[in-house]
């Protein structure tokens, strides 16, 4: 089905980001898997190119454009290549509103241009070893001394943890209100006194991408640091989340594409009992079926892509795109892993990894359990 999402824009947008990631990425992303990390000058030479911060203001070094499309392309072509340790979805998409449209101007001054040039790496904190998906549950606090606030807790599974700069820290600031009515964001910067990383977590997939533990006693963090309104901290997240979802549902479709293509092109070339897997009638119905279901979540994606840009984009819409499309894109890394027989299990053959990097999709960014609840809950269930 023919898209009509992007204009030429973003298309000669998606040309450049194309020729970056292939001559900057593609080459040494196996490298950066076995390390368990991406080097800190892929984040600079991507911002010296514009692919950071493109909705930030330009008097920030930002691309001075509010449209998600671009994001979105980006989103797109990083997972083409299979480049999952790149974390530029995350703080294009995911960190990057909070600090638009919650920073003071003294904040933006401070944080955005390195935002921009890749200087400063960000990461947001609200997962903890007892919560999860139970942002309810948070149990990290943050007390008033002075004019700074002192942070204690711990925070687990965050992505981007090593390399990050900025971690926007979710907190308990009223530890006698409900966790929707006493939280609060903070900024925690890089070598803040009592502000420690754990180790890089050891995971399925997304081997190049930094992942770990947060810990943090008795960090001071300045007044000047609080991100938003006090005790407003569950309201702003509510208020992004379903980008953040809208993001991950971006990905898993494009990831479902891409290894969906590269299955048809192998058993087009693979032959068994005298033919090709791919004139077998139940290769042609799997796929079938496979290319049937993606297209019918790409043109429901891109029309939440077109009603987050004008406003419209509901959080149960967000969700159903979420949980919807990540549980797609594990099924047709399965399926496809399947069509490729001992092969697909082998490392040398990139299903193998599309398989791998699929399986947290239906975890992170609020569970798929969680997104089938807020669905139900809006049915008035």
């Amino acid at each position: 089905m023919r898209r009509s999402l992007y204009g030429s824009d973003h298309d000669d947008f998606r040309s450049s980001v194309r020729a970056f990631l292939d001559k900057a990425v593609a080459p040494f992303h196996d490298e950066w898997e076995k390390a368990g990390i991406v080097p800190r000058g892929v984040w600079t030479a991507a911002g010296e190119q514009g692919f950071l911060g493109m909705d930030m203001d330009e008097q920030y070094g930002g691309g001075g454009v509010r449209d998600f499309r671009y994001n979105a392309v980006l989103d797109e072509e990083v997972t083409r290549i299979g480049a999952s340790g790149v974390g530029f979805g995350l703080h294009n998409d995911v960190v990057g509103p909070y600090l638009r449209d919650l920073a003071t101007e003294e904040q933006r001054a401070r944080w955005l241009p390195g935002f921009c040039a890749g200087e400063l790496i960000t990461a947001i904190a609200m997962t903890e070893p007892g919560t999860g998906s139970d942002l309810q549950g948070i149990a990290t606090t943050a007390r008033r001394d002075g004019g700074d606030w002192v942070l204690n807790g711990s925070k687990t599974f965050i992505t981007s943890g090593i390399n990050a700069d900025l971690v926007i820290v979710v907190a308990r600031t009223d530890p006698d209100a409900p966790a929707s009515r006493g939280t609060s964001l903070l900024v925690v910067e890089r070598n803040m006194p009592g502000f420690t990383r754990g180790r890089n977590l050891a995971k399925v997939g997304l081997k190049a991408q930094d992942t770990a533990e947060l810990f943090f006693a008795d960090v001071r963090v300045p007044g000047a640091n609080l991100l938003g309104t006090e005790d407003g901290g569950f309201g702003h997240l509510m208020t992004n989340l379903p980008q953040e979802r809208l993001s991950i549902a971006v990905g898993a479709v494009a990831a479902a594409e891409t290894v969906l293509a590269q299955t048809v092109e192998y058993v087009t070339n693979r032959t068994a009992f005298g033919t090709t897997v791919g004139s077998f009638q139940n290769t042609r119905f799997v796929l079938a079926e496979l290319q049937t279901e993606t297209t019918i979540a790409r043109t429901f994606v891109d029309e939440c892509m077109r009603q987050l840009d004008s406003g419209d984009l509901t959080a149960t819409d967000a969700a159903m795109a979420k949980y919807w499309t990540t549980e797609l894109q594990n099924k047709v890394a399965d399926r496809c892993l399947q069509l490729h027989g001992g092969y697909g299990y082998m490392d040398e053959y990139p299903v193998s990894k599309a398989w791998r990097d699929a399986r947290v999709q239906s975890i992170y960014g609020g569970t798929n359990e969680i997104m089938r609840e807020i669905v139900g809950r809006a049915m008035g269930l």
